[in-house]
């Protein structure tokens, strides 16, 4: 393949770059010599196994790194004219990955075979020596028991099942054990309904729906086509490993204090319940929790998360974009021109780029592949970096069926084309590849449609919170757009909005103020004043809910102007005076209308206890001090009627009848 050392150094400051042909064989020496450094970059991922292997023979101290060119660059029909990607790829290997935390799961290998037929105890047979195994067969068809007994046999339906590889709980309907005598098929016995059973591991060959939404996602739970017997053999191969301690990612920073789920039991943002394919979410109270042993990674929640309380860390969206910013100033500083962004995965996007370099055309030379963890963890800060960074397309890369749902990166790609649009960089900027094809999959990328880049590309460095992050990619979006805008409508649910208040209803309760959860709405200490700030608005829609007169409602737009403009006043009046000491409190207007509302309409204020009514027109301390000193009741009510009795009844009606008499009625 083509290289070009020279124009791939003058972009990669710092680093000694030197080519070679047959690093891992003839000029293996050269290796060992360049191994003595500090650190070492190896444009070369196939032989990474070798490379390893004779550092740690030979003791060299070199921290090493490796990066692939091959594929992603040399191996294509625009090889000629890769330098510049090949010049971002490794100047974005020099920076060295952040260390993530982990939960550890454990496994004793107690395991539950659900299936329906003699497939279940192929399985179980061939997983005997290594799992402490129970097979559940749910009855439907009839199966030959074997000449041995060499694990349980029972039957039943699974009604409910829970969670994670170490931790399984399933109920069972029906569940039932075979007779001993059993001939030519299994014989069971009384079934009961809810039975329990607890279980490390899940195997299902049932050929029924699966037990948990994104199975592929659960920890622990392996399903398979009984009907498919490569797969079913690739089950039992993953199985028999499933047995000791695993670490697994703690893909989700949470900061419950930033969540705006929910606030005195009304509720707001949902949209992580609502993606969430694991069901590894629930709501806690004000806030939501994220069970990281259930989480598994595809990062929908913090893509779609407004106040970054839920923050992907795998890696940490901080770095993503910093690697964007590495990639893209490499790839323009060498000469690169209308980039194009490719996230991929490496079980499914690697492998597809691979094959595509090998059997097909290869990957365009203005392409950057950029691995990820889960191409759904992309969110809109991410795309909007990218652009303004320089890029003209970004591409998302999915399978043709993706293992999981991925509407909330269709919603993401939604938003951000919305954005994109309204700033000038043209038609779809920014899309999702869903192909298994290598031809298709090169096609798509060599038929982009064209679009408009940033002029001066922003150099900014990504630092702060998720949300932080968001405010500081989409300000220099804006900064360096095509056509620059102040404004733009977004659809409902965008993370930036509007408040707008039917001022003339508001009574300024500020009941708003202590639902905001992100104090995008205040107000001030020393009198009756509400104050908004768009910046901070994340449309959650808990002020919207719990406003008591129902004057607010909700604008989704993008406002760049209001990044600058800070809290503006909403409303503002003037507050009512203590007439005892002249402090104030309340609002004036919503005092006078009490008063109007008491005064001689009510006993506890009317007559003689008209002089009542100064009670309201008193601060709180006043109010107290004048109670105490008048001996007010306040649990005192009306005086009540004396008692009628039978006696009084008979009198009124003796007397009413005298009184007819009297008149000559009688």
């Amino acid at each position: 393949m083509p290289l070009d050392p020279e124009r791939v150094a003058s972009a990669c400051p710092g680093l000694e770059i030197g080519s070679v042909r047959q690093l891992c064989r003839a000029e293996l020496a050269q290796f060992r010599a360049a191994a003595t450094a500090d650190r070492l970059i190896v444009a070369c991922t196939q032989e990474e196994p070798l490379f390893r292997e004779v550092a740690g023979e030979d003791n060299l101290g070199a921290a090493l790194s490796f990066v692939n060119v091959r594929e992603t660059s040399g191996w294509s029909e625009e090889a000629a004219d890769a330098a510049p990607k090949m010049a971002a790829l490794i100047a974005a290997a020099r920076e060295e990955a952040e260390p993530t935390p982990f939960v550890t799961l454990t496994s004793e290998g107690v395991t539950l075979i659900y299936g329906r037929d003699e497939a279940a105890l192929k399985v179980a047979a061939a997983l005997k020596e290594a799992l402490d195994l129970t097979v559940l067969l749910t009855g439907t068809e009839d199966v030959v028991p074997p000449r041995a007994t060499a694990f349980p046999v029972r039957r039943g339906i699974v009604r409910t099942a829970k969670g994670h590889l170490g931790q399984f709980e399933l109920v069972i309907d029906g569940f039932a054990e075979p007779a001993p005598s059993s001939r030519q098929a299994y014989v069971f016995g009384p079934a009961r309904n809810g039975a329990v059973s607890r279980a490390d591991v899940v195997i299902d060959v049932s050929g029924r729906p699966p037990l948990f939404s994104a199975p592929d996602l659960r920890p622990g739970y392996l399903r398979a086509d009984p009907a498919n017997e490569a797969a079913v053999e690739r089950l039992i191969r993953q199985a028999a490993d499933l047995v000791g301690t695993f670490d697994k990612p703690r893909y989700i920073k949470f900061t419950a204090e930033l969540c705006a789920h929910s606030r005195s039991r009304i509720t707001g943002c949902t949209r992580c319940l609502e993606l969430c394919p694991a069901g590894a979410i629930e709501p806690a109270g004000n806030h939501v929790a994220i069970d990281p042993y259930l989480c598994g990674g595809c990062g929908a929640c913090s893509a779609a998360c407004p106040t970054g309380a839920a923050q992907y860390a795998y890696p940490p969206t901080e770095r993503l974009m910093g690697r964007l910013r590495t990639l893209l100033t490499a790839y323009h500083a060498a000469g690169g021109k209308d980039a194009a962004l490719l996230f991929h995965d490496e079980d499914h996007g690697a492998a597809l780029i691979d094959a595509a370099a090998r059997f097909s055309r290869g990957l365009p030379a203005r392409v950057i592949p950029v691995a990820v963890n889960e191409v759904s963890e992309i969110g809109l800060e991410t795309i909007a970096a990218a652009f303004a960074y320089g890029a003209a397309h970004v591409r998302l890369l999915l399978k043709a069926k993706p293992r999981h749902d991925v509407s909330g990166l269709r919603q993401t790609i939604g938003l951000a084309a919305s954005v994109l649009a309204a700033l000038g960089y043209g038609e779809a900027p920014v899309g999702t590849i869903e192909t298994d094809d290598p031809d298709a999959f090169i096609e798509a990328l060599k038929t982009m449609p064209p679009a408009r880049t940033a002029a001066q590309p922003a150099t900014f460095l990504p630092a702060g919170a998720k949300r932080e992050l968001l405010v500081l990619a989409l300000r220099e979006l804006a900064r360096v757009a095509p056509t620059p805008v102040e404004q733009i409508p977004l659809p409902a649910r965008a993370p930036f909005g509007r408040v707008n208040v039917n001022v003339a209803g508001c009574t300024l309760c500020l009941s708003c103020v202590s639902a905001c959860p992100t104090s995008a709405l205040t107000a001030a200490e020393d009198r009756p004043l509400l104050r908004f700030d768009e910046s901070l608005c994340v449309q959650c829609g808990l002020c919207q809910a719990t406003c008591p007169e129902k004057v607010m409602s909700l604008e989704p737009r993008l406002s760049f102007k209001a990044f600058e403009a800070g809290p503006i006043v909403v409303k503002e009046e003037e507050p009512y005076l203590c007439i005892a000491c002249g402090k104030p409190f309340g609002v004036k207007s919503s005092i006078e209308r009490v008063l109007a509302k008491l005064e001689g309409r009510h006993w506890m204020f009317s007559g003689e206890n008209a002089a009542r009514l100064d009670l309201v027109k008193m601060c709180d301390n006043c109010r107290v001090t004048a109670v105490t000193n008048q001996g007010v009741d306040p649990y005192a009510a009306a005086e009540r009627p004396p008692a009628r009795t039978t006696d009084d009844y008979l009198a009124e009606r003796e007397r009413k009848m005298l009184a007819k008499i009297e008149k000559g009625e009688v």
